[in-house]
């Protein structure tokens, strides 16, 4: 259960490449481009169920299917070594301390590529004071960040985030990362994937003249690298809490050209269109911008039929996935206005079947 075999990564990748390439054998697709993940210590978070058995408690985990049989977990190679250095660590404070592990039930580990931590325990009780001071001690003596959550609470000792730092093409970018919210688990893909979407975007977009609009944009993951690749951006996002991340991250990185909607993708289409107004566009004038070029990082769901049908209206389009299957059926759509011009395999989560794409299309002439 703690293993893996990193010496059958090849054959596994090797599986993946050529399962992308019978999905969309179908289509006209350029030569495959593949990014390998690193073989271990790759996932910047996971969480583990607390298993209490006498005094002691463990990680654990169940297998798929089959919540009767609980496995210890002693530690974690495809995270990171941060969370695999702080996981013993942590298991020992809690076992030295029957506060901080009654009825704990779960704990997540949320770390970032710089070297920031935080770590999230979860309760069946609910926390007070004594507890607050104790975990205020373990937060020190762990120099990690540590919430406490139980039912309808939530117990912040300084801060529910971490910041991430990632150099991407030479640049330095910094990255509000909340605790609960999305962000990419396997922090070098990420990277890969940023840099390619920059590269996508210097070639649609060599002069920097026109304008990209950016669909499901997180905490702005792929807006904040891509500002200084068009003439202006913007991002769309329903969820508050990334809304506010992703501001501050405009904010940390000193740009001026990209600005963040909180609004669904439905509704960003129904104001393009101009069927409804929205408060949250007050201040935005979107005759200002010349939108040629789309971003979308859909959720596993893929483009919904009036998404697709929005996103054909682009001269250009980045199309992140993490569903090989809705992308399959959302290019069966817009194949027809638009060619596939680049196409890339990001390996965010090996030993998986789960594959993660990116592809460039670019309008057909006359379409």
């Amino acid at each position: 259960m703690n293993t893996i075999d990193t010496s059958q990564y090849p054959d596994q990748l090797n599986s993946k490449t050529e399962q992308i390439k019978q999905t969309f054998a179908e289509f006209t697709v350029p030569e495959l481009e593949v990014f390998a993940s690193k073989p271990s210590h790759y996932r910047l978070r996971a969480e583990f169920r607390i298993w209490h058995e006498g005094d002691r408690c463990h990680y654990a985990m169940t297998e798929k299917g089959n919540k009767k049989n609980i496995y210890e977990v002693i530690d974690f190679p495809i995270a990171s070594e941060l969370i695999n250095r702080l996981m013993p660590e942590l298991l020992h404070e809690l076992n030295s301390t029957q506060a901080l592990k009654h009825r704990l039930f779960q704990a997540e580990f949320l770390t970032t590529l710089s070297g920031d931590a935080l770590i999230t325990l979860i309760y069946h009780r609910q926390l007070d004071d004594e507890w607050k001071e104790l975990a205020l001690a373990l937060q020190t003596k762990l120099g990690v960040s540590i919430i406490g959550r139980a039912r309808k609470q939530k117990v912040v000792l300084d801060r529910d985030f971490v910041i991430e730092e990632l150099t991407v093409d030479n640049k330095n970018y910094k990255y509000k990362q909340i605790e609960g919210g999305f962000t990419q688990p396997n922090g070098e893909m990420n990277k890969a994937m940023l840099a390619w979407s920059q590269s996508c975007s210097d070639i649609i977009n060599p002069n920097k003249q026109s304008d990209l609009v950016e669909l499901y944009c997180g905490n702005g993951n792929f807006s904040v690298a891509l500002a200084g690749h068009y003439r202006k951006i913007l991002a769309t996002e329903i969820s508050k809490t990334s809304v506010n991340a992703a501001q501050y991250n405009i904010q940390e990185n000193g740009i001026d050209n990209l600005i963040i909607a909180r609004l669904s993708s439905e509704e960003f289409v129904q104001a393009l269109q101009g069927e409804r107004a929205f408060r949250r566009l007050k201040d935005i004038e979107l005759s200002d911008y010349q939108f040629d070029n789309v971003l979308v990082d859909p959720p596993r769901a893929g483009l919904d039929d009036e998404s697709v049908k929005q996103v054909q209206n682009y001269n250009n389009i980045i199309y992140i996935s993490c569903n090989p299957e809705t992308l399959s059926n959302n290019l069966k759509v817009l194949t027809q206005t638009h060619e596939i011009k680049r196409f890339a395999l990001f390996d965010q989560f090996p030993y998986t079947h789960h594959v993660e794409c990116g592809v460039l299309l670019c309008r057909k002439k006359n379409a």
